[in-house]
């Protein structure tokens, strides 16, 4: 019991130096314990994010970019719509999205940036896939991979 009680007093402290108002009283371990399993905090899950948040955007881009690198269009493509976006926290943070992407008006030869190109006017050369993507990002190394992506 004396054991329960010294974890009880460091996970109590831990809690008290995370910033973050806690709720809980640090009176008994069935107290804590309750608290704990209740949490929606979940470490390494997978939580929903703001789909217009920058990283995401960025996350988003870096996509785009593997797609136009494997793809043998002659016009780049942008994404248009983020409709889902999921972050976990792993050695790193992994974006998980579900986008739509169109064709721009840009060709490839032309190397502009993406954010100067706009979508296709022309009825013909329109043409928009649905994409999942995953993108790992390792802010202290400045690394992006995007070890999934299907689009169709």
């Amino acid at each position: 019991m004396r054991r329960a009680r010294e974890l009880l007093a460091f996970c109590c402290l831990v809690l008290s130096t995370t910033g973050r108002p806690s709720r809980v009283l640090c009176f008994s371990l069935s107290d804590f314990c309750a608290q704990t399993l209740n949490s929606d905090v979940k470490p390494g899950f997978p939580k929903t994010i703001n789909p217009n948040d920058s990283a995401v955007l960025k996350a988003a881009r870096h996509s785009v970019e593997r797609f136009n690198n494997c793809t043998n269009d002659i016009f780049l493509f942008k994404e248009s719509h983020i409709s889902r976006a999921l972050v976990q926290i792993v050695k790193g943070l992994k974006y998980m999205l579900d986008m739509e992407i169109g064709r721009t008006s840009c060709k490839k030869t032309q190397h502009p940036s993406l954010d100067n190109c706009d979508f296709q006017t022309n009825h013909t050369l329109q043409r928009t896939f649905s994409c999942y993507s995953e993108v790992w990002v390792i802010p202290w190394l400045q690394r992006f991979e995007v070890p999934v992506l299907h689009c169709q």
